[in-house]
């Protein structure tokens, strides 16, 4: 579920073409809600991601804040890691 606050006139008229489309019934803003993300997705995995700078220096700086050493932070992700598979092994049954 997304919940997002939006300008009001703006969406006033997102409901207004959603009933026009979809007609004035249950889902109708659903399906163009739909439409509009599949639509925004499409548009933005278009679009060439670029970066410039030094990738090893990027990770740096993201991972700067982190108080742990690596051997501690290997440690951490397998637990998660092993704790999502066995999450999902125990939705399957």
């Amino acid at each position: 579920m997304i919940r997002a606050k939006i300008d009001k006139r703006l969406e006033m008229r997102f409901r207004e073409l959603a009933m026009k489309r979809f007609g004035y019934c249950k889902g109708a803003l659903t399906r163009a809600m739909e439409e509009a993300i599949i639509k925004w997705i499409a548009s933005v995995e278009r679009e060439e991601i670029t970066f410039e700078g030094d990738p090893v220096e990027a990770i740096d700086g993201i991972l700067s804040d982190i108080k742990i050493d690596a051997v501690e932070l290997q440690h951490r992700i397998k637990d998660l890691w092993i704790s999502k598979v066995l999450e999902n092994v125990s939705n399957r049954h």
